[in-house]
């Protein structure tokens, strides 16, 4: 009996050759590497993300017409869960967006919660219609080496790589509007051409504005 929340007609194809193909520096985490050990920077954990990220696309895929765009992967959620925006507070909660969605858990998580993801979750409680698909411009994680708990800033050559990855994704799931979350997002789109509409970043108290602005585009 086939899963009753997939939508198999959704072809990723061309998505998964363009992420696949993303370069990786030393001090960044391919995070959907399939296949090995297991640990939070396996490839075990990252065959879990990337079950995961796809049966979350081809489940919300289908009917997005906006791809709401992070910068780049945060060590305490996507990391983990593979899931943009989303830590394991987020995948786990029974009354959340992904409540009917049967997500693996990894055994390993480097962090229960991240901020921006409950940020965004509430936010997106209100949206009107279907869910926006999220996105990171640059799908790998960039971290401060030698430490893996860590964030830094993706370099303009690592966001021109990922750009790619962000437009099969569009044309994959047939979205038509792109929403930048952050100016540092905005700009990384806008250097690879693609034309983004710029929110405000929740963290560092850019929560209540970034709903605000998040809930005029519903």
């Amino acid at each position: 009996m086939s899963d009753p929340v997939l939508e198999p007609a959704l072809d990723l194809t061309a998505f998964w050759d363009a992420l696949d193909g993303v370069p990786t520096a030393a001090d960044a985490e391919a995070l959907f590497v399939a296949g090995g050990a297991s640990g939070p920077g396996s490839p075990a954990a990252g065959a879990l993300r990337r079950a995961n990220l796809d049966r979350y696309l081809r489940r919300f895929g289908p009917a997005a017409d906006t791809i709401l765009v992070a910068e780049a992967p945060g060590w305490r959620g996507m990391t983990n869960t593979g899931i943009p925006f989303t830590s394991m507070r987020e995948l786990q909660d029974p009354d959340g967006l992904f409540a009917d969605v049967p997500f693996a858990l990894p055994p390993e998580p480097t962090a229960p919660w991240e901020a921006s993801s409950r940020v965004v979750h509430a936010a997106l409680r209100g949206w009107h219609g279907p869910l926006p698909v999220l996105w990171a411009v640059f799908p790998h994680h960039p971290f401060v080496a030698p430490d893996r708990l860590t964030n830094r800033t993706p370099r303009p050559a690592e966001v021109r790589d990922g750009a790619p990855v962000a437009l099969a994704l569009a044309e994959a799931v047939n979205a038509r509007r792109f929403v930048a979350v952050g100016r540092k997002a905005q700009g990384a789109l806008a250097s690879a051409g693609i034309d983004a509409i710029a929110v405000r970043h929740p963290a560092q108290g850019g929560a209540t504005q970034f709903t605000q602005q998040l809930a005029a585009l519903r």
